[in-house]
Formats: structure tokens, C-alpha cells, sequence
């Protein structure tokens, strides 16, 4: 693990692998560490950085209001300070949403877009919500039982969970490990409910693959749909059965699609 400040912020990353850059941009409640089943098995053909964003994991969390255009911005100050002029940029959930805000502010920064379960947002948009949203990512401070266990029944089906019932523990114990700061939780999440790039679409002119789990319970699967739609030079990737963490519900599939797609382009 590695830091650096960037925007007046101490943020902490990792890079490991060769080739290609490729950035990999996690969700709101999550961290770099949300990808440590995925991540390791793109370093065998590329050059991956993953984070955790302002407010998130290890990185600081200064008080005060977000927004998606800086963590846009955030991400684009530390690529170059690692030294990736261009890379592919893979975003999920929120994340997927600094990717969008990303390939419009900084667009000869990006070779390939991948969007995953994510959402243009505005008032086109299927809105996020719901009571698995509501419990999952409340801001309020709650015990990390809790909320490792409400954000497991809502980011992945039940099926998954009756199969692998690991997965609660496992997603409360990382709560545990990295507890959240309900600040800067709440500041984040407000970023996301203002998220709007919706009129902005059709000026993504890079490749770019959509991809998502058909049963997402946070963001609709319809949501990526209209993404698909509205975006230039698109592919649209449905998973089934899949729910919000699609990439670890359906590895092998994810994988392929993203690799497939990276590769052609």
C-alpha cells in the first residue's frame, strides 16, 4: 500500500501488474479492497491501480461536501501521478459514476470505459433507493454486524447467499477491519443522489462496455440499459443470476466480458 496527497488529500493506493494501465474506481460505501477477488487477475496483462477514494477506506476523510466531479478529478491527479498518461478505466456502482464524470472531463485520458451497475442518474434515471438501499447504506452509525449483514443481503442474490453463507460474516468482518465514518459516508452519498450526466451521454465517444447483474437490488439493471443506449460505441453485458456485485457472483463471466471487450479495443 502506498499514499500520496493528491488534491490536498492523503489518499492510499495500490499498483501492481504490467502492461496496459487500467484504473479500477469502487463503490460509495466500499474501498480498494472491494476488488481483491478481481483485481489480481488483470495483473497478468496489466498495469492495474486501485485506490480508496477521499472519504473511503484508509484515505482521508475531510468534513465538508463531495461531489462526483471531484473525485473525478481526484482520480485524474493520481494517475498522473503514478504515471499513467491514458488508461482503461473500470467503475462500479459510484464508481461507476466518477468513471462517467471522468470520460467527460478528462476525455483523452480514457482508452476504454467500462461502466458496471451503475446510473446516469437524473430524473431519466431509475432513481437508487429501496429498502435494501435504505438499510445498506444508511449513514447513521450502526455496529458492523449490521451493516455488513444488510449490505450482503442487498448486493448479492439470495441464491448466492444460500450457496456461500461465508459471505455475511466475511462482509461484516471487513466492516470491522475498515469501520466507515457516517461524515463522510453521508457526503458521499449525498454526491451520488445530486449524480446527473445524463444530457452529457451522448458526448462519451470511447469505447465502452455496460455491464451489470439483471437482479441488482441497489441499481436497476435498466438503468444500464439506458446507459447502453445513450452512449456512443456501446456494449451492453446483462448477468444472470447476478445482483449488485456482479463481479464476484458471476467471476468468470465478468472476466471474460471485460477482457473480450478491453482487448478490441
Amino acid at each position: 500500500m502506498e499514499k500520496a496527497r493528491i488534491n490536498g488529500v492523503e489518499l492510499h493506493y495500490d499498483l501492481r501488474g504490467e502492461g496496459n494501465p487500467l484504473v479500477m474506481i469502487h463503490g460509495a460505501q466500499g474501498d480498494q479492497t472491494m476488488f481483491n477477488s478481481f483485481a489480481p487477475i488483470f495483473t497478468q496483462k496489466y498495469r492495474v491501480l486501485t485506490f480508496d477514494q477521499r472519504g473511503s477506506g484508509l484515505s482521508e476523510k475531510p468534513s465538508g461536501d463531495y461531489s462526483i466531479a471531484q473525485l473525478a478529478d481526484d482520480t485524474a491527479a493520481l494517475m498522473t501521478h503514478v504515471g499513467f498518461d491514458r488508461a482503461d478505466i473500470i467503475g462500479v456502482s459510484m464508481g461507476g459514476m466518477i468513471a462517467l464524470e471522468f470520460a467527460l472531463r478528462h476525455p483523452n485520458r480514457v482508452r476504454a470505459l467500462v461502466l458496471g451497475c451503475t446510473t446516469p442518474g437524473g430524473s431519466k434515471a431509475i432513481r437508487i433507493g429501496g429498502e435494501a438501499f435504505t438499510n445498506a447504506y444508511s449513514s447513521k452509525p450502526i455496529s458492523s454486524e449490521e451493516r455488513g449483514r444488510a449490505l450482503a443481503k442487498a448486493a448479492f442474490t439470495k441464491g448466492y447467499i444460500d450457496r456461500h453463507p461465508e459471505i455475511i460474516p466475511a462482509m461484516i468482518e471487513a466492516r470491522r477491519q475498515r469501520p466507515l465514518d457516517p461524515v463522510a459516508l453521508d457526503g458521499r452519498l449525498k454526491a451520488a443522489m445530486k449524480h446527473d450526466v445524463y444530457d452529457g451521454l451522448s458526448q462519451i465517444t470511447c469505447p465502452t462496455l455496460v455491464i451489470t447483474g439483471k437482479e441488482d437490488a441497489i441499481i436497476s439493471w435498466e438503468n444500464s440499459q439506458l446507459l447502453a443506449d445513450k452512449i456512443p460505441h456501446t456494449e451492453l453485458v446483462l448477468l444472470q443470476p447476478a445482483g449488485h456485485c456482479f463481479w464476484i457472483e458471476q467471476p468468470e463471466e465478468s472476466y471474460s466480458a471485460i477482457t473480450r471487450f478491453l482487448s478490441a479495443h
